[in-house]
């Protein structure tokens, strides 16, 4: 079948996200898909052109998913009224040049115009939560504006898919009716947990002593890092060391909290990686980590991908006590909680790694990619069939 897909974030630029997995399996399956994006380097011009990126893969090298990138214009107060424009007109044009069989939307504003459109058209429409992305917008006064769009668009849709439960009842808030739960996949293959991790530690100069917690991702002020780093400042965390896999907007603080205090020997700063190098730095790890700010709004209803991964791995993971994840987890599926960020050394002190982490591994086998692939491309054709 031929599927659109729209979204509101870079499909070359960001990491793999649960978009990225389910389309290029797709297209290794015999599927079309065609992207429309949003690219975050468009501020390096008043003027960005629209873009095609034709057979792009990021995940499978045999995989073809062709990204296209609508023109934008960079002027404050057009930023939104051009969005808008060039993506009704793109979102209309692959319609009539692509014919898709199904679209399916992850976003708000150009989501809501293909919703609209779809329903016009008589096309399938799926509308997929993966976070609350009302939530995520800059202008915080342009909150309610999304969510009521969000709210139009549930009522456009065929059906209504989230990664996980709390995401489901929070859709259901908004007045979503046929909705259904596909979670995120593993790779069970690559998130191998007897992959060899010997050569990152010994790049990094960690010895078989130190007892490695690992996080990878976005470095957003509220992920907690900073309030965990801190904690090295007491001298009895000596054999515990953070590695952090990313870049972001915390980044330059944890770089000058590492520095004033003297740090370098516990809090290892690596940068953005590959995708396909993260498994071999969580083989060198020994306990994952995701000590998110616990009021934090955008983070009450999401459970992000990597904790599968990290699990896939057979690493305990430590997490603040967010609602998505504790309802997503549960107790004794190799999960720990800690009530804030400054408690995740005292508790990585006391986890037995073996034990939590071949908890964390049963619990993670039954989301294979392979599985959730097929229930999405079940998904899918179900609904062209009722269409």
């Amino acid at each position: 079948m031929n599927i659109l897909v729209v979204q509101e974030s870079d499909w070359i630029k960001r990491n793999p996200h649960q978009q990225h997995h389910l389309m290029e399996r797709l297209s290794l399956k015999g599927h079309k898909v065609k992207v429309i994006d949003y690219p975050i380097d468009w501020c390096k011009g008043r003027y960005k052109r629209r873009n095609v990126v034709e057979n792009y893969h990021k995940i499978h090298a045999e995989a073809s998913v062709d990204v296209i990138s609508p023109s934008i214009l960079k002027v404050p107060i057009l930023v939104y009224p051009s969005l808008i424009l060039s993506h009704r007109r793109e979102i209309k044009r692959q319609i009539k040049e692509f014919k898709p069989d199904v679209i399916v939307g992850f976003g708000i504003i150009n989501t809501y115009f293909a919703s609209r459109t779809a329903k016009k058209e008589g096309i399938p429409f799926i509308y997929y939560w993966i976070d609350v992305l009302h939530r995520l917008i800059p202008e915080k006064g342009f909150h309610a504006l999304g969510e009521h769009l969000e709210r139009a668009t549930i009522q456009n849709s065929t059906e209504v898919l989230t990664i996980n439960h709390k995401l489901e009842e929070f859709v259901k808030g908004l007045g979503a009716i046929n909705t259904r739960v596909i979670g995120a996949g593993i790779d069970l293959e690559k998130f191998n947990p007897d992959l060899e991790g010997t050569s990152i530690r010994q790049q990094y100069s960690i010895t078989e002593d130190d007892k490695v917690l690992f996080f990878m991702g976005f470095l957003y002020q509220f992920a907690g890092l900073k309030e965990v780093a801190l904690e090295f400042k007491k001298d009895k965390y000596k054999n515990l060391k953070l590695l952090i896999v990313g870049d972001g907007d915390a980044y330059s603080d944890l770089q000058n909290i590492v520095e004033e205090h003297d740090l370098s020997g516990n809090v290892i700063l690596v940068g953005h990686k590959p995708y396909n190098e993260i498994p071999e730095f969580l083989a060198a790890s020994d306990i994952c980590i995701l000590p998110a700010y616990p009021d934090e709004e955008i983070m009450q209803d999401i459970v992000p991908i990597k904790i599968y991964e990290y699990m896939a791995m057979g690493k305990p993971v430590i997490t603040t006590r967010l609602p998505g994840v504790v309802k997503e987890f549960g107790e004794d599926n190799g999960i720990s909680y800690v009530e804030k960020p400054s408690d995740v050394l005292v508790k990585a002190s006391d986890i037995d790694v073996i034990i939590e982490g071949g908890k964390a591994r049963r619990f993670a086998e039954d989301n294979d990619w392979n599985k959730i692939t097929d229930e999405f491309e079940s998904t899918l054709n179900g609904v062209v069939r009722i269409e």
